[in-house]
């Protein structure tokens, strides 16, 4: 009897971005990490991270990475609303299958806060709360709100461009 990859039940992962920044992404055929952003010049209009966090990105290494998380909520798109770094977000839909690719890498946490763990998706595997995240689970009970915050922070590591066909919802204006 075979087991059934619990990634399966992953159909949808997000990222969010200020609405200003579509233009560019449409531009560049895609998401790119910060790094390739760099090394082709490219200007982000609506950054969604402060000074302190790309650098915290840049010395732990996650500027090498599109961010993704599981939810069209994350508590760093909620900060950088409330600092007026983004005004109208999108959580762009990516599908699931940059999960297969090479270099793909899972945290548990906000990936560049000190101490967080980065893991393989083999790992993260066994680490994922998929019962908060994908079955119907009362969450106001404190227990499961706690289980839910926490994952609400887990974040997808992709090491390369994410194309536009990968992005389920990108405008079409």
């Amino acid at each position: 009897m075979t087991s059934i990859d619990p990634l399966n039940r992953i159909t949808l992962l997000y990222h969010f971005t200020d609405r200003r920044n579509l233009p560019l992404i449409h531009e560049h055929g895609g998401l790119y990490p910060v790094t390739r952003l760099k090394t082709k010049r490219i200007e982000v209009p609506a950054p969604g991270g402060n000074e302190w966090s790309r650098d915290a990105d840049g010395m732990k290494g996650m500027d090498e990475y599109v961010h993704l998380c599981f939810r069209n909520t994350h508590p760093m798109e909620y900060l950088a609303r409330q600092e007026g770094r983004i005004r109208d977000t999108i959580f762009l839909q990516i599908h699931a299958d940059v999960l297969l690719w090479d270099g793909v890498k899972f945290t548990a946490d906000v990936s560049n806060k000190a101490g967080v763990e980065i893991h393989t998706m083999e790992e993260a595997r066994q680490m994922i709360d998929f019962e908060v995240l994908y079955t119907r689970t009362d969450w106001t009970d404190a227990a499961v709100q706690n289980r839910l915050q926490q994952a609400e922070k887990y974040e997808i590591l992709v090491p390369k461009k994410i194309s536009l066909d990968l992005i389920r919802n990108f405008p079409n204006g």
